[in-house]
């Protein structure tokens, strides 16, 4: 069984960025795709970006385009997801996520059912 444990959240302006780290025990991690999501107080989850498990595609919500980017660490085993130009609105815990099968193409969100515990990002307007 894979365990996720996120790091890096904490209180940013807006404007500004900070870069989360999901670390993956070994070997539950390069054979599978990684995903980022969030929780907003109030608000379902709902997807933020995805990538591949050879990083060869990513998948990004649309409200995330053009200022976070998902990359991954094979050797570290290691999902990371840069977040500049924060926002207000992109306050929430941000989730870690493991696709449920190995070497799986697509990135749906449904695609993905392990989960770490979270970490609390927050932006000061």
């Amino acid at each position: 069984q894979v365990q996720l444990v996120e790091s890096g959240g904490g209180l940013v302006q807006a404007g500004g960025s900070l870069r989360l780290s999901c670390a993956a025990s070994k070997g539950t991690f390069s054979n599978y795709a990684m995903g980022w999501f969030r929780q907003a107080p109030g608000k379902e989850r709902e997807f933020v970006a995805a990538i591949s498990w050879n990083a060869d595609s990513t998948n990004y919500a649309d409200s995330v385009k053009g200022r976070f980017t998902i990359s991954r660490d094979n050797a570290k085993n290691t999902v990371y997801l840069q977040m500049n130009s924060l926002k207000p609105e992109d306050t929430a815990v941000y989730y870690c996520a493991r696709d449920l099968l190995r070497y799986r193409a697509t990135m749906m969100p449904q695609n993905f059912g392990s989960w770490g515990q979270g970490t609390q990002v927050t932006v000061s307007s």
